[in-house]
């Protein structure tokens, strides 16, 4: 019992440090006036080629080979044309595509309206805090991130047990307190979870 909690609590000491680290920066960032980090932002708008690309899915491809960047996980969007009302005249706006892409320390969001010979592109750089906070947060991570951050999770679940195992030395009354105290929980969580 004492081993596997001994090495999962070094895999969780490793982990928790950068998400313990960046979640006190980040709980109290407003409070204590942290200067957190910068977002270095740049925008251009890009000439598009002739023949102009057909679809969002090729523009994001053309984004990538002109920006130099990896554009195989942009999250595309295309909104229909519709009316609007501006200064009280019906105006139809046609439609747009938005392509972004995310890491934890790059940002682009591009925006084209059908018929514009231009896309806007809008880059954003992380400093070294911002880039820790995306992490903790996950932003521009894939399943692989995910579940890298559950084993965090999942170690200090069994760290909880296991250490309560390893503090109730398997004596009856240790074990009945917790058992107890283990039922209670759960009970509140199930009438709290039921009262949402």
């Amino acid at each position: 019992m004492a081993a596997p909690h001994a090495w999962i609590g070094l895999w969780g000491a490793a982990l928790g440090l950068l998400f313990g680290l960046t979640g006190i920066l980040m709980n109290h960032r407003e409070i204590m006036k942290i200067p957190l980090g910068k977002m270095e932002q740049k925008e251009i708008q890009l000439p598009l080629p002739e023949p102009r690309p057909a679809n969002p899915k090729a523009m994001a491809i053309w984004l990538g080979q002109t920006l130099a960047i990896d554009t195989g996980h942009a999250r595309i969007r295309r909104e229909p044309g519709k009316t609007v009302i501006w200064n009280g005249n019906e105006v139809r706006q046609p439609p747009s595509w938005q392509i972004a892409v995310r890491s934890p320390q790059h940002s682009l969001q591009a925006e084209y309206w059908e018929g514009n010979a231009f896309v806007s592109v809008k880059q954003s750089e992380a400093n070294l805090p911002v880039m820790l906070n995306n992490l903790h947060k996950g932003t521009g991570m894939g399943v692989g991130w995910v579940l890298l951050a559950d084993t965090l999770a999942g170690g200090l679940i069994v760290l909880s047990l296991t250490g309560t195992l390893l503090w109730t030395r398997l004596h009856g009354r240790r074990l009945a307190a917790v058992g107890l105290a283990l039922g209670s929980l759960s009970l509140a969580i199930g009438f709290a979870w039921q009262a949402l």
